[in-house]
C-alpha cells in the first residue's frame, strides 16, 4: 500500500493534467479520512489530542509531502469550495447537533444561550470590527491600524466582514472537548452557543453584503438591524415547520408498515430540504437546520419503527463525524497553499503582525461578554447549580477561543473568487485567517482537556446525581423541553422545591416549561405524533411497547 500510495504522490503532476486527476484525488483523500479515524482512534485516550487536532496535524503533513513533490505548485488534493463547504459539508453536522441535543438542559438554559450566542455575537462583532468602537468619518480604528501596516486596499465593508468572520466560533472542535454527561451545564451552554452563534455570524455576514456600506446613517443601522432580527426569526420558524411537516407526513403514512427504508431516507430527504429551503429564501439555513432537528428528534423519531430509529441515529452521527473530519483534513491542507503566502513572502511580518492583533481581538471580544452576561445570568438564577461560577466562566472564554472551518469559509467568500486571489490585501486576510485558524485550534484545543479537568474536576457520582437526563442512547426518548418528573425525583433532597409563587417570580422557566407539556401532551402530539400517541399498528414502536408494559 505505501508503495502504491508514493506511486501516486511522485506521479501526481502528470496525473493533474489527465482525465484519471479526480479518482486519484478523491482516492487519495479518502484515504486519509481513514488514517484520521485509526489515529483519532489510538488516541482516543490521549489528555491533549482530540480528532479534530489529528486531523488537522494529518492536513498538514500531508499538504508537505504534496507540496514537495509537485515542485512547490500545490498542497492539496481538492480546490476548496464555499459552496460545497455551506451546501454538503455543513448541514449534517448542524442537523445532528439539533437531532442529537439534550433538549433539556438546552432549553433549561436557554435565555442564557441566547444571551450568549446573539448579543454576545454582536458585541464581539463590535469590538473586532471596531476595536474600540470608535469611528473617525468613513474610517474605524481598525482600518487606520490595518492600513499603517499596509496590508492592502480594503474597505469598511471588509473590515466589517472581518468582524462576522472571526466572531463565529468552532462548535466542532469545542464540543469534542467536553462531555455533556461530565459537565451537562457547561456542555449546554458552549454547545448552545456555537451553533447559534455560527448561525448569528453567517447571518451578521449576509447582511453586511446584502447592504451598501460606503454611506453609512441611521436609516442603514435600522434596517441592518430588523434584517438581521428578521433573518433570525424566520429561519427558526421555518424550521420548526419543515420538522413538523415531516412528523406529520411519517405519522399520517407511516411507512414503516411497509418499508423502513422509506420512513428513513424520507427523514434524511426532510432534513436536508430544511436547509436547501433557508439557502433558497436567502434566510440563515444553519439556523433552520437546527431547529428542524430539534423538531425531527422530538416528534418525527418517534412515528418511525425501531430499526428506523436506530438506523438514524446512528447514520446522522456518522455523516456528521466524516463531514467534520474532512473540514478539518482540508483547512490542513489548505494552511499551505503556495498561491496565498507567495503574496506575504516578501514581508511574513505583516501576515504574523496581522494575525496577532486578530487573535488578539477575538480573546478581548469574548471577554468582553462571557464575563459581563454571565454575571448578569447569574442575577436571575436562585439555585448555586444553575450560577455560572467563575470557573466555568474561564472555561466557557477559553473554549470558544477556537475558530474553524465556518470563519474559513466566510474569509473564502469574502475575499476569494473560486478558492483564488490576486489581490495583496486579501490575500493577507485569507493567510491570517488560517495563521488564526490553526493557532486557536492546535494551542487552545490542546489546552482544553487539561483546562477543564483543572478547573471542573467532577466527582462521577455527583454527576450522575445531578444529571438531568439519562445517557445515549436512551436520551433521544426525551421530550422536548423535558419531561422533568423522573430527573427532578433525584434532586430533592438536594434542592427544596420553591412555592408556585416564589417559582414564578425566580424560575419563570419552569413554568413555561409545566406550561408547555400541556400544550404539548393536548395539542402537538396529537397531530403531529411523538412519543405516547402515535396510533397503535402491529408492529409499530407503541405496540411493541404496550405489550412490554403487559
Amino acid at each position: 500500500m505505501g508503495v502504491g500510495l508514493g506511486y501516486l504522490l511522485t506521479n501526481m503532476a502528470t496525473l493533474s493534467t489527465s482525465d484519471h486527476a479526480p479518482v486519484v484525488s478523491i482516492t487519495l483523500f479518502v484515504t486519509l479520512l481513514c488514517a484520521c479515524i485509526v489515529i483519532g482512534h489510538l488516541l482516543e485516550e490521549n489528555r491533549w489530542m482530540n480528532e479534530s487536532i489529528t486531523a488537522l496535524l494529518i492536513g498538514l503533513c500531508t499538504g508537505t509531502v504534496i507540496l514537495l513533490v509537485s515542485g512547490g505548485k500545490s498542497s492539496h488534493l481538492l480546490v476548496f469550495s464555499e459552496d460545497f463547504f455551506f451546501i454538503y459539508l455543513l448541514p449534517p453536522i448542524i442537523f445532528n447537533a439539533g437531532f442529537q441535543v439534550k433538549k433539556k438542559q438546552f432549553f433549561r438554559n436557554f435565555m442564557t444561550i441566547m444571551l450568549f450566542a446573539a448579543i454576545g455575537t454582536l458585541i464581539s462583532f463590535a469590538i473586532i470590527s471596531f476595536v474600540d468602537c470608535c469611528v473617525a468619518g468613513r474610517e474605524t480604528c481598525a482600518m487606520k491600524f490595518f492600513k499603517k501596516m499596509n496590508i492592502g486596499s480594503l474597505d469598511i465593508a471588509d473590515y466589517l466582514a472581518i468582524g462576522a468572520i472571526f466572531s463565529a466560533t468552532d462548535s466542532v472542535c469545542t464540543l469534542q472537548v467536553l462531555n455533556q454527561d461530565e459537565t451537562p451545564l457547561l456542555y449546554s451552554l458552549v454547545f448552545g452557543e456555537g451553533v447559534v452563534n455560527d448561525a448569528t455570524s453567517v447571518v451578521l455576514f449576509n447582511a453586511i453584503q446584502s447592504f451598501d456600506l460606503s454611506h453609512i446613517n441611521s436609516s442603514i443601522i435600522l434596517q441592518f438591524v430588523g434584517s438581521f432580527l428578521y433573518l433570525f426569526f424566520t429561519s427558526t420558524m421555518l424550521g420548526v415547520v419543515a420538522g413538523l411537516l415531516s412528523a406529520y407526513i411519517i405519522k399520517k403514512l407511516y411507512f414503516g408498515r411497509h418499508s423502513t427504508d422509506r420512513e428513513v431516507a424520507l427523514m434524511m430527504l426532510m432534513a436536508y430540504l430544511s436547509y436547501m429551503l433557508g439557502e433558497l429564501f436567502y434566510l440563515s439555513a444553519i439556523l433552520t437546520v437546527f431547529f428542524c432537528g430539534i423538531v425531527m428528534s422530538h416528534y418525527t423519531w418517534h412515528n418511525v419503527t425501531e430499526s428506523s430509529r436506530i438506523t438514524t441515529k446512528h447514520a446522522f452521527a456518522t455523516l456528521s463525524f466524516v463531514c467534520e473530519i474532512s473540514i478539518f483534513l482540508y483547512v490542513g491542507m489548505d494552511a499551505l497553499d503556495i498561491e496565498k503566502w507567495k503574496f506575504v513572502s516578501d514581508s511574513p511580518g505583516t501576515s504574523v503582525g496581522v494575525s496577532s492583533i486578530l487573535l488578539g481581538l477575538v480573546m478581548l471580544g469574548r471577554a468582553a461578554f462571557v464575563f459581563p452576561l454571565s454575571f448578569l445570568s447569574n442575577l436571575t438564577k436562585k439555585t448555586t447549580y444553575e450560577k455560572i461560577e467563575i470557573k466555568k466562566q474561564v472555561t466557557i472564554w477559553w473554549a470558544g477561543l477556537m475558530r474553524g472551518a465556518v470563519s474559513m469559509a466566510l474569509a473564502y467568500n469574502q475575499f476569494t473568487r473560486a478558492g483564488h486571489t490576486q489581490l495583496r490585501g486579501n490575500a493577507i486576510m485569507i493567510t491570517s485567517t488560517i495563521t488564526v485558524v490553526l493557532f486557536s485550534t492546535m494551542v487552545f484545543g490542546l489546552m482544553t482537556k487539561p483546562l477543564v479537568r483543572l478547573l471542573l474536576p467532577s466527582p462521577k457520582n455527583l454527576t450522575r446525581t445531578l444529571s438531568s437526563e439519562p445517557t445515549t442512547p436512551k436520551f433521544l426518548t426525551e421530550p422536548l423541553l423535558g419531561n422533568e418528573q423522573d430527573s427532578e425525583a433525584g434532586l430533592v433532597q438536594i434542592i427544596r422545591r420553591p412555592t408556585s409563587l416564589r417559582m414564578l417570580l425566580a424560575t419563570p422557566s419552569h413554568t413555561v416549561h409545566y406550561y408547555w407539556r400541556k400544550f404539548d401532551n393536548a395539542f402537538m402530539r396529537p397531530v403531529f405524533g411523538g412519543r405516547g400517541f402515535v396510533p397503535v399498528v402491529p408492529g409499530t414502536p407503541v405496540d411493541q411497547s404496550a405489550y412490554q408494559l403487559r
